[in-house]
């Protein structure tokens, strides 16, 4: 499985998103959960797409109890290091700001510039995970 950045949405809107990645060189991995089964992370599971990314954009509805758990997961498995976006509609932001305390929030459809800036936020965190490996631990 190739590394890139996960696109976790709802049915159909990841479209755009992942072209424009593609085409700026970021590979792409789409995950709308397993067709038959709930999301393995609700069960304390791994998930290979998961720990295949190294960054995340996270969509789904938060007003719904699952994808909150959802992403409470994410926030506990992910690499503090690893880049994370939650799109929230409007209003969710404030509505579920514990959960999202710590997140970088976009409560808006990403432009293609906000896009190509979360990928160059990755890139700069797997270069600098890249030297840290080379060199040691990096001071923080």
């Amino acid at each position: 499985m190739d590394d890139g950045l996960i696109l976790d949405v709802t049915s159909g809107t990841a479209q755009f998103e992942s072209d424009l990645l593609e085409r700026l060189g970021h590979p792409v991995l789409i995950c709308h959960g397993p067709a038959h089964a709930p999301c393995p992370l609700l069960g304390e599971d791994s998930c290979d797409k998961l720990d295949a990314a190294h960054g995340v954009v996270f969509q789904l509805d938060l007003d719904r109890p699952e994808h909150r758990r959802i992403l409470r997961r994410y926030q506990e498995v992910l690499d503090p290091a690893t880049p994370l976006r939650v799109v929230v509609a409007r209003g969710q932001e404030t509505a579920h700001a514990e959960l999202l305390a710590g997140a970088q929030v976009w409560t808006h459809e990403p432009s293609a510039g906000e896009l190509d800036g979360f990928a160059a936020q990755v890139e700069a965190a797997d270069s600098a995970e890249g030297a840290e490996s080379a060199s040691g631990p990096a001071l923080r």
